[in-house]
């Protein structure tokens, strides 16, 4: 049996742009035979057909606009940080922007995409694009590390309903989704918690608690409290407000509320952070421009 190395692994990866693992199996089930992995991927649906197409797009930028009840939110990926300064791929996120917020045609974007690649040299990805809107009330938007007007490294839309003024209920709004920004929740509310999530909390709750040799009851007790902690952690609603760590976001839904003199609902939020969820791969800003000067 041929060692599988890293570095055999890398090569098969950069080629064939699947995943690690399946790049290790395949090299496993091949004997270390690089045409017979790249085959035994290509079999399985994993290779990427275009070279460029293979390798990581991490890199890029978070674009965000509204136009007081509508907001739209995109992330445009490309391989380096280098290239995401490129004016064209910055123009081109502004213009997935207004598409969304006009509920453009979002598939006539994606198309655009491979005059692009050509263009700049890079693989690039619209990986996903968001909008809110109200009917009374105001969308804010907030970028976190924006680097120009409208692109940033994190962005976040959040959608108020309510009568009151405008003006007011924008910088609710904005300080909420700083708020988010920073804090990352995943659910909005106890009751939008997903039932998967939340019954996997449990189970690792309860086998940790198990593990100590505690009685029943008192394990009971501590996923109790557990899940209660996990709440805290992921739903909006039931966060620390990172201005007044006293007080729950929805307790400041409240406040305001009372203070404008009319209902205030938070109807959803959307948070989009740079590569979250990407495989990136490791390289210095040396090689990144090493890499940039070889193109």
């Amino acid at each position: 049996m041929a060692e599988i190395t890293a570095s055999l692994i890398k090569e098969l990866r950069e080629k064939t742009g699947a995943g690690m693992m399946e790049c290790k199996k395949a090299l496993t089930e091949t004997n270390g035979d690089m045409e017979a992995a790249i085959d035994w991927l290509r079999k399985k649906g994993l290779s990427v057909a275009a070279k460029k197409a293979g390798r990581v797009a991490a890199q890029g930028l978070v674009g965000s606009k509204t136009t007081g009840t509508k907001g739209a939110v995109v992330e445009v990926n490309i391989e380096t940080d280098f290239a995401a300064k490129n004016p064209d791929f910055r123009a081109y996120i502004n213009s997935v922007v207004d598409t969304v917020l006009t509920d453009g045609d979002i598939e006539a974007k994606r198309a655009e995409l491979t005059d692009l690649i050509a263009k700049i040299g890079e693989n690039m990805s619209l990986r996903r694009t968001a909008s809110l809107s109200v009917n009374k009330g105001v969308v804010a938007s907030y970028l976190h590390s924006q680097e120009e007007a409208g692109l940033g490294k994190i962005g976040v839309l959040v959608a108020l309903e309510s009568e009151a003024d405008a003006d007011k209920l924008q910088v609710l709004a904005k300080q909420i989704a700083m708020h988010i920004a920073a804090s990352a929740p995943k659910f909005k509310t106890i009751e939008t918690v997903d039932a998967d999530a939340l019954a996997r909390e449990k189970a690792i709750y309860s086998e940790k608690a198990k593990a100590s040799g505690k009685p029943e009851a008192i394990i009971e007790k501590i996923v109790e409290g557990s899940i209660r902690k996990y709440y805290e952690e992921v739903v909006l609603m039931e966060q620390a407000y990172i201005m007044d760590p006293d007080k729950k976001i929805k307790d400041v839904l409240a406040d305001a509320a009372k203070e404008l003199g009319t209902s205030v609902e938070l109807v959803d939020f959307v948070r989009f952070a740079l590569g979250e969820g990407i495989e990136k791969k490791q390289e210095d800003f040396a090689a990144e421009v090493a890499a940039q000067m070889a193109k």
